[in-house]
């Protein structure tokens, strides 16, 4: 405890009733909460299998059970939960599922999964309308509106979506399976119903602590108060100055709320920064001001005053993508620091292209955060559904996958035959493979490849509850011969690249259940959760590209922020839309990740098609504070700035050659 300030060990040992706690950026507030688990646990009585932190991605809840096992040393943490919202919501489901007429092992479906359903339901939409629907039914859930309530709006679109939405239901309840929103929208239908399934979860778990308050949405909201009901026994920790997912369904009201609901609120703040420089939290505090306060909150700092932060004009985007490598490179060689030191951050992917290029064509190492998650490969999402179909054998989307990929001698004409007939008897492919009725639409040609595959499937899913996951796996890959399946399907390098894949997700697999002494069917319960593998290039030595919305909860020595243009930040529709505060606030974020120098960019003209526009600088910097910038560019020759720079890099190199 001696090592947190006197707000941080207020906020941990206040145990008197609900606790909202500010923490600002780099205001140390996964300390806090990893302190007061292990209060709790230690000097308040409570067993570790009462108590629940939620946060909201896999790796955060990694760092924080780290955390708290180093503070409670040898002493056991066994027990304790520390999980997301939506792994939360999965245990529930899991336990209660009878409850709410499901088997134990329903089956996760992911975006392209829910999407391929959607599509089984409006068979005459395209993708970018199935993609609009979806997005809808999604708001609907997050927002807890049934598909009766969505088709009373009296908007016709909302009336044709809603029927889409309910006829998805119908078809994922006959799938037994969910999607990502039905794992927080179904517990939290069930506690408000059932009364004994509330009582029980409440004692259960008698007190929470829930990290990034201030992105949660109306429904993770809802299952907070179910849980913690009349004792109200729980720590929020966020920031509504961080406030920058309005646009997936995040919620800042919810910081308000607490307000209303809770009138017994107590509030700390957390305004010390252990991050960054005064001049650049100046930046921060200048900017934010200019937004409506639901808290007044101002960051300060001890680690001295810092840099001026620099503005400069870049003729265009490839123009300003050369100036911000060669400043990278001018201060890498002038401070010997690593490529992984500095970060550039930008509102849209799309801005990334002219950066990879630069980086590419100079030899400097970079790595793209927010690409696609290792679970979102072909070669992974393979054997998933091999996994799905073990794990629960009505998840027709799976069935599918798995009988084609590779394929297992039955063709389209056949699956269409099986659909329309297990369509008609109200079954799952599965199940009517074996039903005496099939014979007499299938010959005995089409059949046997069915029968021989749902056996095996019934084969590996007694052996998945007994032998060890690895073994089993092992078995599956061999028998189905994936790796010929790659060589016969994908260039050389590309085969060898995706088998590679397949067998570190296989050994990941076979450890955690060596560790975790779980059998494949157990471990199948988890993997629809899990967002990456294994980040093997968290530690790489390479510069970081990253959108502003990506690189919230990260911190670099060196940031750069760049295209703070009108249209680009803030967004164009985002302005059009009346959301400039969020915009604000997202630049806000990005200011915050800057430990030591923070450069921020705009170009001067930008492509846009095949047309070159004039472009203006973000309104937001001229709403930063003019005696910490230093601003260049603007009247400057573009050529003979960047031929100078360049003689400056030249001169650095030269200078640093004669060093060594």
């Amino acid at each position: 405890m001696h090592a947190l300030n006197a707000p941080q060990r207020e906020a941990v040992k206040y145990l008197d009733g609900p606790l909202l706690v500010l923490a600002g950026a780099g205001s140390g507030k996964t300390r806090v909460i990893a302190h007061k688990i292990a209060y709790l646990i230690d000097h308040c009585g409570y067993e570790p299998s009462t108590v629940a932190a939620i946060t909201f991605t896999n790796k955060a809840a990694r760092e924080m059970q780290e955390r708290v096992a180093s503070l409670l040393g040898g002493r056991s943490s066994r027990g304790l939960t520390v999980t997301t919202f939506h792994s939360l919501g999965l245990t529930i489901l899991r336990q209660e599922s009878s409850r709410i007429g499901y088997k134990p092992r329903f089956s996760i479906l992911d975006a392209a999964d829910s999407l391929h359903v959607l599509g089984e339901v409006l068979t005459t939409a395209d993708k970018a309308m199935l993609r609009t629907i979806q997005q809808r039914i999604s708001r609907w859930k997050n927002a807890l509106v049934s598909p009766q309530a969505a088709a009373s709006t009296g908007d016709e679109a909302d009336a044709l979506a809603a029927q889409v939405y309910a006829a998805y239901q119908a078809r994922l309840r006959a799938y037994q399976a969910v999607d990502f929103d039905d794992l927080i929208r179904l517990p939290v239908e069930l506690l408000e119903a059932d009364a004994e399934a509330r009582e029980k979860w409440q004692n259960r778990l008698r007190y929470l602590l829930v990290d990034e308050y201030q992105d949660t949405n109306l429904c993770q909201y809802r299952l907070l108060k179910l849980l913690t009901g009349a004792r109200a026994a729980f720590t929020a920790v966020g920031d509504d100055d961080q406030a920058i997912y309005a646009w997936r369904g995040a919620h800042v009201e919810n910081l308000r709320l607490l307000q209303v609901d809770f009138p017994r609120l107590k509030v700390i703040k957390l305004e010390q920064n252990y991050r960054s420089m005064i001049r650049i939290l100046r930046a921060a505090n200048t900017l934010i001001a200019h937004n409506d306060k639901l808290f007044e909150k101002r960051l300060w700092s001890e680690l001295g005053l810092g840099e001026p932060i620099q503005v400069f004009a870049a003729r265009d985007e490839e123009a300003e993508a050369e100036s911000v490598i060669m400043r990278i490179e001018a201060h890498r060689l002038q401070h010997r620091t690593r490529f992984s030191d500095y970060a550039i951050l930008y509102r849209g992917n799309h801005q990334a292209r002219p950066f990879e290029e630069a980086l590419r064509a100079r030899g400097i190492p970079y790595r793209v955060s927010g690409g696609q998650s290792f679970f979102d490969r072909t070669e992974i999402k393979d054997i998933t559904a091999w996994l799905r179909l073990i794990h629960n054998s009505d998840d027709d989307p799976a069935f599918i996958r798995a009988i084609t990929t590779p394929r297992r001698g039955v063709g389209p004409q056949t699956l269409e035959k099986l659909s329309d007939y297990a369509g008609r008897r109200h079954l799952s492919l599965f199940a009517a493979v074996f039903e005496a009725g099939v014979e007499a639409l299938l010959s005995p040609r089409q059949l046997e490849p069915l029968r021989t595959f749902c056996r095996f499937i019934n084969d590996l899913e007694y052996r998945a509850v007994r032998e060890p996951a690895g073994q089993v796996l092992n078995t599956l890959l061999a028998a189905i011969d994936y790796q010929a399946y790659l060589r016969d399907t994908e260039e050389p390098r590309v085969a060898e690249n995706r088998w590679r894949n397949v067998q570190d997700f296989i050994g990941w697999l076979t450890r955690k259940g060596e560790e975790e002494g779980k059998t494949l069917t157990e471990l199948a319960h988890t993997v629809a959760l899990m967002s990456m593998l294994d980040d093997r290039e968290e530690e790489a030595d390479a510069v970081r590209l990253s959108t502003l919305h990506a690189a919230k909860g990260l911190e670099f020595p060196h940031v750069f922020i760049v295209g703070v243009e009108e249209g680009i930040l803030p967004h164009r529709e985002s302005v059009e839309n009346g959301q400039v505060e969020e915009e604000r606030r997202l630049l806000y974020v990005g200011i915050t990740r800057a430990r030591q120098t923070l450069t921020l960019s705009h170009c001067l003209t930008r492509r846009r098609g095949r047309e070159r526009e004039a472009c203006e600088p973000s309104r937001f910097i001229a709403e930063l504070p003019g005696d910490d910038l230093r601003i260049s560019g603007r009247a400057t020759d573009p050529v003979r700035s960047r031929e100078e720079g360049t003689a400056h890099l030249a001169q650095l190199k030269a200078m640093l050659g004669r060093r060594c």
